[in-house]
This record gives C-alpha cells, sequence and structure tokens, in this order.
C-alpha cells in the first residue's frame, strides 16, 4: 500500500488517470502484469481495467440511473465476476445495505463515496487505485475505509491511494510525495 501524497494540482489524479488506463501517458507505456495497458483501444483498456484494476477518484464512481446495487453487480458483470455475496458483504461493510436499492442523488456525500468505493472493489481486483477515499466521509467511516484497505494490502492487492490524510498515509507502508509532477 503505497500513499501518494502532495499539494493539490501536483499531479496525483492524473498519475491515477494514466495508471488506470483513463489518459494516455506523454511518454512510456503503462502494463499491468506484463500486458500493455498504453495505446491500445479504449475497448481493450476498458477491458483491463474491469479484469484487474479497481479504480475510485474523487467523483463519476456511480452510475446515476443505476442504484447501488446495480452499480456493483455491473462492476462484477464487466469484470466476468458475479457474486452476489460478496456485493451483499460490500455494502454491508461500507454501512449501505439500508442504501442497497437507492440512486445516487439519493444519497449523502459520504454515502456516495462508500458506494464508489465499493464499486471499485466489487471485482476483487489485483491492483487498487484510490483518489481521496476518505475526503467525504467521518472520523468513524475513515476509520473503517483505512481497516478494508489495509485487510486488502494484507491479502494481496497491490493499492495506491492519493491522499492528503495524515491517517491514510500512516497506514501506508510507504510515502511517494509528488511535487510540479514530480516525485
Amino acid at each position: 500500500m503505497v500513499a501518494l501524497m502532495g499539494p493539490s494540482g501536483s499531479g496525483k489524479s492524473t498519475l491515477l488517470h494514466l495508471l488506470a488506463g483513463l489518459d494516455e501517458p506523454d511518454g512510456g507505456q503503462v502494463e499491468i502484469g506484463g500486458l500493455r495497458l498504453s495505446r491500445r483501444p479504449e475497448a481493450v483498456r476498458a477491458a483491463m481495467r474491469a479484469r484487474h484494476i479497481g479504480v475510485f477518484m474523487q467523483s463519476g464512481n456511480l452510475i446515476d440511473h443505476l442504484t447501488v446495487a446495480e452499480n456493483i453487480r455491473l462492476q462484477q458483470k464487466l469484470a466476468g465476476k458475479r457474486d452476489g455475496e460478496l456485493a451483499s458483504a460490500l455494502a454491508a461493510r461500507f454501512g449501505l445495505s439500508a442504501h442497497w436499492n437507492a440512486l445516487p442523488s439519493e444519497l449523502s456525500g459520504g454515502e456516495t463515496a462508500r458506494a464508489g468505493l465499493a464499486v471499485a472493489l466489487a471485482a476483487e481486483p489485483q491492483i487498487l487505485l484510490c483518489d481521496e477515499p476518505t475526503a467525504e466521509v467521518d472520523a468513524e467511516n475513515e476509520r473503517r475505509i483505512i481497516d478494508d484497505l489495509v485487510a486488502r494490502r494484507k491479502d494481496g492487492t497491490a493499492i495506491l491511494v492519493a491522499t492528503h490524510s495524515p491517517i491514510v498515509s500512516q497506514a501506508a507502508d510507504r510515502i511517494l510525495r509528488l511535487r510540479d509532477g514530480r516525485f
């Protein structure tokens, strides 16, 4: 688990977008498990992302016209994994069971963030990229999210977390500091 820290505008979100295959690097390439992700058609990058990478960004993690349950199940379907028990367990883990059938517009900011993280974890990715996963949550839910990330790290998930939170960075094995796009 690596914490990526730096001031706003330092390039943290850009780096996450590059690693997720959402943007193309100006030079070099991004690989996942020895397979090139960058400079491939979007459909190929999307399929690789669905199978291997959980992505949690600061916004846009949920599809507005789908319920929490449908968002989680869609991610599983895209990755070729259907596990209703895992979907329910994720909802329970992040305190969303009561909002299982809620649309994103019916959720608070913290609930939306937790639902987005549940979606990112729905396919049990090998790699998890998180952009400020605790920015919209209270202290209790921040602890819950950190505990979940630590448990996933112990189970072998590679995690990169862009954060300003000292609590999140303390849970990391390593801290990388970015300033003006440079480590």
